[in-house]
């Protein structure tokens, strides 16, 4: 019925209509690793979305074939309607968020190490950072300390892009970044774009959410290491305004 595939990468994302149902289909290229984490999402974490109609219902999966099948799930993007600017969306997204979060709760003791070494690994890709800016981050990444830290059950790419609203309610889609990380993480994406220009968004999702669970250090670690994975993934896929923002990114992080 209708193809959602982005073109960015190899996945594509396909609207059937098959026995009088509407689905989705999502099937990954040689290179795909973000339809194993979807997977895992549908299994293990998306039931407290999945029993309320918040979140598509998963109907088939296969990893050999990087294949997934869901239910169709009515509504419309949030980005770029009136819904995006609208706090009652973010109350509701904050709700969501906490239902997703407090699930589970693991301590690991590797997790900021391995967010180091990516964060090292990204800067040693190619990009368009200002030498002396990168130079700047891998002095700081490589300081940073590598405390134990808590994890919950996180979406990855929590932002109005990956939400759905159909009267008015807000549901969720796309996991192909789901995966074990700090509860803070969630706040990136959001951080870094709706938040900086409408304050009263970001309370109301607070409110939704319940807590801040941004800890100083640990989130300005995560600002860095988004902002350096922001700027060169979106350089090598070569999507330039997303790579803009990423440059923007960096260079709030460095300064607050």
């Amino acid at each position: 019925m209708k193809d959602h595939s982005w073109g960015l990468v190899g996945t594509i994302v396909l609207e059937l209509l098959y026995d009088g149902a509407r689905h989705v289909v999502k099937a990954g290229d040689e290179r795909d690793s973000h339809l194993a984490r979807e997977m895992r999402a549908h299994r293990e974490w998306l039931g407290p979305w999945t029993m309320r109609g918040r979140a598509p219902q998963l109907v088939h999966a296969d990893e050999d074939a990087k294949l997934i099948v869901t239910r169709f799930l009515p509504g419309e993007l949030v980005e770029g309607t009136e819904h995006e600017w609208r706090p009652d969306t973010y109350r509701q997204a904050g709700e969501l968020l906490r239902l997703l979060h407090e699930q589970l709760a693991v301590e690991d003791e590797d997790f900021e190490a391995r967010g180091q070494a990516k964060a090292l690994w990204w800067l040693d890709q190619p990009h368009r950072i200002a030498p002396d800016i990168a130079e700047r981050l891998r002095e700081q990444v490589e300081s940073w300390p590598t405390p134990t830290i808590t994890l919950v059950p996180t979406h990855g790419d929590w932002q109005p892009r990956n939400w759905l609203v159909y009267h008015d309610v807000v549901s969720v889609i796309d996991f192909g970044r789901a995966d074990l990380r700090p509860a803070l993480t969630d706040f990136a994406r959001l951080s870094a774009q709706q938040f900086r220009t409408n304050p009263e968004l970001e309370q109301a999702f607070l409110d939704g959410y319940g807590t801040d669970p941004r800890e100083p250090e640990a989130w300005r670690r995560n600002r860095i290491r988004e902002a350096i994975g922001t700027a060169v993934w979106a350089y090598r896929v070569r999507e330039e305004q997303f790579e803009q923002q990423g440059h923007r990114m960096i260079a709030e992080a460095l300064t607050n």
